[in-house]
Order: structure tokens, then sequence, then C-alpha cells
């Protein structure tokens, strides 16, 4: 056995965040928040990254020692080697991957130095490339909802490498607060009492945001004070520019970039939007909700599980902006309604997806792999077993 899981431990447990990658979203902020309400008796953390910038920065200032490497879907010698040599000197027990590039990355450097890897996986459905690294080097998957969990199951994988820890928002960081004065309005030019929908995530195919914008056209229709902020970056910006001023809602979309301080944005929101065309458990939508906003959103992966259709606000086909837009409408035009659903939004991400419960089960995950006789049975199993599976 590897030193690091011999005998009883009095030292936290090692884990290697394994991340593919480095920018502003979902996936980022979930590491971070988890990295930052582990329990440091019990864990203490290492990330790897492919760059540096300002999420390697934030995960030092949460007490992470933090390594570049470059990741590809076929890792080169040199990020091999070199992550190879940090799990075994610096005694890493459990090796954590996001992305499938980290997941390639920690499954054969987990392979090699004897250690238990886990992969979660932050989207719907369970790519060709993770699937494969699972059967090649026995990782365990760890998705973040019941329809990533029934895929897995579909494509073979066996119950006990798999494990489903749905996703959780910090709902004492994200809550209703008191508008008092609209400070986003003001910033945008906007008078005080506009009525104000958000659209928060990445500028990517997969989002949607064209679908938002399609939306936003039908809502202008009967709604002609309603205006929109683009909270995110990302590749389709400018086709959406160009798409605001097709549809003449000049003036009346705002794209604001990315943004730091979401917990003061949201509650000058009234409605947060989701239109995307694939989704596991989308974090801004949780965040919103627990601000106690309602919410419309596409009914994908799974956002059913987490938005309750005409009770915590409503859910439409991906790519339906003509029934998205009706709902808007319906929310802004009914204030009591916006309150109503908007209470019973927090009260059920309090509930049921709390950060908390999402850090203790990733804790129990990562002690039960690292334990000595579970990592013995996981590392022992033949390759020609993973051979028959694929």
């Amino acid at each position: 056995m590897p030193p690091a899981l011999t005998a009883a431990r009095a030292a936290p447990l090692h884990v290697l965040e394994v991340v593919g990658n480095a920018i502003v979203g979902g996936m980022e902020s979930w590491v971070e928040r988890f990295i930052e309400r582990m329990p440091r008796e019990r864990f203490r953390f290492t990330a790897l990254v492919p760059v540096e910038g300002p999420f390697a920065d934030r995960l030092r200032s949460l007490g992470a020692e933090v390594h570049t490497v470059p990741m590809a879907d076929d890792p080169s010698w040199v990020s091999l080697q070199t992550t190879l040599a940090l799990v075994q000197s610096q005694l890493v027990d459990v090796l954590h991957a996001h992305l499938p590039r980290a997941h390639v990355l920690a499954g054969l450097v987990g392979r090699l130095a004897e250690r238990p890897v886990i992969a979660t996986l932050h989207g719907r459905e369970v790519g060709m490339l993770d699937l494969e690294v699972h059967r090649a080097t026995g990782s365990h998957l760890c998705v973040v909802c019941r329809p990533s969990h029934r895929h897995a199951l579909g494509l073979g994988v066996r119950p006990e490498q798999l494990s489903c820890v749905p996703n959780g928002v910090d709902t004492a960081m994200f809550q209703p607060r008191l508008r008092g004065h609209r400070t986003l309005r003001e910033s945008l030019g906007l008078p005080q009492d506009a009525t104000l929908l958000g659209f928060v995530g990445r500028l990517s195919p997969e989002k949607g945001p064209e679908v938002f914008l399609q939306a936003m056209h039908v809502l202008a229709r009967r709604h002609v004070g309603a205006h929109a902020v683009i909270v995110g970056d990302g590749p389709m910006r400018a086709s959406l520019i160009a798409q605001a001023e097709q549809l003449g809602l000049e003036g009346r979309v705002h794209l604001i970039g990315l943004r730091e301080d979401m917990p003061a944005v949201y509650p000058e929101l009234d409605v947060v939007v989701s239109t995307s065309h694939s989704e596991a458990m989308p974090l801004a939508l949780m965040e919103a909700m627990a601000c106690g906003l309602p919410v419309v959103a596409t009914r994908v992966g799974g956002v059913p599980d987490l938005v309750q259709d005409g009770h915590t606000g409503w859910l439409a086909a991906p790519g339906d902006f003509h029934g998205t837009g009706q709902h808007c409408a319906t929310l802004l035009a009914d204030e009591a309604l916006r309150r109503r659903m908007g209470r019973h939004a927090r009260e059920r991400v309090v509930a049921r997806f709390d950060l908390g419960a999402c850090v203790d089960g990733m804790a129990q995950l990562i002690e039960r792999l690292a334990a000595p006789a579970n990592a013995e049975a996981a590392l022992a199993m033949p390759t020609r077993q993973f051979l028959r599976q694929s």
C-alpha cells in the first residue's frame, strides 16, 4: 500500500483537486465553495489547474496550495510526470477531477500511484471520454443530479463505482435582502421602478442566451417597461449584441459582463431566467432561488428536481422562447405572485439544496474511498474487467 493509505490517520486527508479549466463558471465556483467549506481538521487541499489567473489566486486565498500543469485530452509525458511526482512527494490521498481532460490526467496518475480517483461530472450526461477513463482506470464517478445518475447506470457504470451528490448553494451568502436604493438600475440609467429580468451564465451555445433574447422580444410586446441584464461572458457576446439590435431591443437588454458581487446583484432582479439547452443542476438557478426570486427555466437535466413548476417558478421546453416570454410576462404583471413564488423558492433551496449537505456528502465519499480496504479493493480490480465492460 502507498504510505499515505496505511495505518490509522492523525493528519487530515490530503486531496488533490485537478481542475480542467480556470474561467469564471459554475464548476469553478463549485470548487471554490467546496474547498472553503470542507472541515480543515479532516481535509487539506492542493489544486492543479491549467493556467495561472484569478481562479488560482482565489484558491490560494482559501488556503490551498496551487500548481499549474498543461491539460489536454491526451496529456503529455511532462504533465503526467509532474502530476505523479506531486502526488507521491506530497503524499496525496485522493485525486478529485473536474472536466474530462482533468479526469484523463487524474485517472492515469491515480492508477500509476495507486491512489483512488473521484471524477465529479458537472454536466447532464456522461461523455465518452469520461466513460473511457472510468472503464480504463477504475475511477469513481460522482454526478450532481438524478438524470445523470440514471444515464450513467444505463451506460453500464456499476453502482458501487457511482455516486450522486447534488449541487448545493450557500444559503447564508445568497439570501433575500431589502432592496432599498437599487444601485444596478442607477448604474444602467434606469428608473428605480423598472422591472428587471436576469440571465446569469456563460455566453455559449449550451446556455441558450439567444433563446433568452427571443423570449425578451416576446415579453416586450406585453410589458413595455421591462428590461433585462445578461451577466456573464463568452464566445457569443458579439452575436448577442447584434441579435438584440435586430430584435429592436437596444436600450432594453444590458450585457454587464462578469460580476463578483452576485449576492448583491440577485436581490435587485425581479425574475431570473435560464434558457439552457443542456444542464445538470445549475448553480445560477440555485443562487437566484436562495435569494428569494422566482425563476423561469427550461425543463432539462436536473432542473425539474430543483424548480417546482407553478410553485417556485415556471418550466418551459428547450428552445420555447414564446412560452418562456409568456411566463415572464405573467410574473412581471403580478407582484404578489412573484413574492409568493420567490418565498417558496427560498424555502425549497434551504430544505433540499443547501451547500452543507453537498459538502457532507462529498466528505463522506472521499473518506470512504480513501479507507485502505476500499482503496485496495478498487485498485486490485483486473484490467480485463474494464475491457469487458467496454
